[in-house]
């Protein structure tokens, strides 16, 4: 977030924008407030740093839903501002029933969006007043009538103050405690998963769904959604669909000199067909990265000491440069450490508010991405050199059947995390420490659930008690990576992921700089002990779960005990039946036997004899 030194008090609202869907043209804003561009409140244009509102704010197959909500980010159009949070509700109508039908409007429904661009990420809170506001804007019935959303911008900027926000309005709406029983131990995988900041994809529908488990696991980081993620969505929006990268850094290994190849710019003829060459990067790419050919990869890893984890999204006979992190040297990391350093660097590199602790990691920084959606156009940012990394959520199945562009594919609904890589699986596999973890949180959800006020407002089993435990668990791993020579305690974090993790941006990042109040923290994983039979089981039942052999042990017992259980019931339907059968039968003869024999009429005897 930004420093509240310069100004007092900010509101936190920027802009109110209604996005609608024109039979012709598409998506497209019809209304922004202020206006976002000088030619007023009507305007369709925007900034090219926006391109995408129009498509984030009414998602992809929006028309298969009455109502969604949609969080996203966008990059900031100012040095002033860091990161733009965006908030959209949409919603549709049948044209029918308008009260005042504009003569564009040719569809039987009507669908519209309206959004809030805000300075802060209180998804939630914003999302609880817009979803309100927009009901009532299309209970007019006449989209003409804007005064309802001049008065929304006037009173969400006296209502969120900002910086005076507290912690718990960040968290409004994301439930840790849903997130927990949905995926039970794999909510650790996916929490390391984002600390070796790996390419990581979220799928499910509706949006609303698809955004609030993105963010809430991204709340279980200490101090994340409230500082980490002013450098989560700088990227470069491509200036034409049939352009593929716009500026590749190379860097030419025998002198040692860095060349900056550009596409001609927009504004030249179109008869230009030379190319620009700076001798400067340009403002947007951080002098501190690294650009290395495929060729040469493993020569320049071997001189850093350690493995590079970004080697993605190019295929192995490409000659593409790969990007690759830059380590972290004293003089870049401090400006991580503390908001009142100097603000000379550049702007695309923010400073991150840190606690004492050094946290939040600066892991949504030097291009790996933060997008809780992403549109259809947006599909490029996944095989950009110039992105290292990301964790994004979509809806459409075009990004989930393009498995080789991500690392993992978290499937929300079946609650499913799809790993291709066997040595990936391997670094991110539970240790047994980790496994006690997880079954605790879990038991104390699942005892406490029906104790909880009001949906996880409780401590123990509540939101912000799970929030506390993966603060703790944090703040223990950091403190056992400083423990060089202790090996044992390291493995029960897991002696991969830790060798892993050590050479990821946001670890070198933290690492270079002295953290007094971490050396406080008492080192070693908090369910750390003695194995026993409770962990075996533990085990058993983990692998049983999550590998794929065990899920089809566990389908195959559960099938053969469907079978049995119907074999069962048919064996005793017939059995039974036989029974009541024989049992009539013999009802029948006993009762014939007790029956006394028939005695004729003794006077008819009589008369026949004589």
């Amino acid at each position: 977030m930004e420093s509240g030194g310069k100004d007092e008090v900010k509101g936190a609202v920027l802009h109110i924008v209604v996005v609608g869907f024109h039979h012709k043209r598409g998506c497209q804003v019809e209304f922004s407030y202020p206006p976002i561009s000088d030619e007023g409140h009507d305007s369709n244009s925007l900034p090219d740093q926006w391109k995408y509102l129009p498509f984030l704010a009414l998602p992809d197959g929006a028309h298969n839903y009455q109502e969604d909500t949609v969080y996203f980010l966008l990059p900031p159009l100012s040095e002033e501002l860091k990161c733009v949070y965006g908030v959209s509700c949409y919603r549709q109508i049948e044209a029918k029933a308008l009260k005042v039908r504009q003569a564009d409007v040719t569809r039987e429904t009507v669908q519209k969006s309206v959004c809030v661009l805000s300075r802060v990420p209180v998804f939630g809170l914003i999302a609880a007043k817009l979803q309100l506001i927009t009901h009532a804007y299309f209970e007019e019935k006449d989209f003409s009538q804007i005064s309802i959303l001049k008065e929304l911008y006037d009173h969400m900027n006296g209502s969120l103050r900002f910086p005076t926000l507290e912690g718990s309005q960040v968290y409004l709406g994301l439930s840790a405690r849903d997130l927990i029983l949905h995926f039970k131990h794999k909510v650790l995988v996916l929490f390391k998963l984002i600390l070796l900041e790996k390419k990581v994809l979220f799928y499910v529908s509706p949006v609303n769904r698809l955004v609030g488990t993105l963010m809430t696991v991204l709340s279980l980081f200490p101090g994340m959604i409230e500082r980490g993620l002013p450098d989560s969505s700088h990227y470069h929006p491509k200036s034409s669909q049939s352009e593929t990268t716009d500026i590749i850094k190379s860097v030419d290994l025998t002198q040692n000199t860095e060349v900056f190849v550009a596409e001609p710019a927009a504004s030249q003829s179109d008869g230009s067909t030379g190319t620009k060459v700076n001798s400067s990067p340009p403002d947007w790419l951080d002098s501190e990265w690294e650009s290395l050919d495929p060729s040469v990869l493993e020569e320049e890893e071997e001189q850093g000491g350690g493995r590079s984890a970004q080697a993605e999204c190019i295929e192995p006979e490409s000659n593409t440069p790969i990007t690759v992190q830059p380590k972290a040297t004293p003089a870049q990391t401090a400006q991580h450490t503390h908001t009142d350093t100097h603000s000379d660097t550049h702007p695309h590199t923010p400073l991150l508010e840190e606690d004492r602790c050094g946290l939040p990691l600066a892991i949504f920084t030097k291009g790996y991405l933060c997008l809780p959606y992403m549109a259809l156009q947006q599909h490029h940012l996944l095989c950009d050199v110039r992105v290292r990394g990301f964790v994004a959520g979509a809806t459409n199945i075009l990004f989930r059947q393009q498995r080789h562009l991500s690392d993992a594919i978290v499937d929300v609904e079946e609650g499913g995390i799809h790993i291709a890589d066997p040595e990936l699986r391997r670094v991110l596999s539970l240790t047994t420490a980790d496994l006690r973890f997880c079954d605790f949180l879990l038991k104390s959800v699942s005892e406490h659930s029906e104790d909880v006020f009001l949906d996880g407002t409780g401590w123990e089993g509540g939101d912000e008690w799970i929030r506390a435990q993966f603060t703790h668990y944090m703040h223990t791993l950091l403190a056992s990576t400083l423990q060089q020579d202790n090996e044992k305690l390291l493995a029960d974090y897991g002696s991969a992921f830790i060798s892993t993790w050590r050479i990821t941006h946001n670890y070198r990042a933290w690492s270079s700089t002295h953290h007094p109040t971490i050396a406080e923290v008492t080192p070693g994983h908090p369910f750390q002990g003695q194995y026993s039979v409770a962990d075996v089981k533990l085990r058993f039942s983990h692998s049983v779960q999550n590998s794929e052999r065990g899920r089809r042990l566990g389908s195959a017992v559960m099938s053969t005990s469907r079978s049995v259980v119907q074999t069962g019931r048919a064996v005793g339907q017939s059995v039974g039946g036989a029974l009541n059968s024989a049992k009539t039968v013999m009802s029948s003869w006993f009762s014939t036997l007790s029956q006394p024999a028939l005695i004729s009429n003794p006077q008819s005897t009589t008369t026949t004899k004589q």
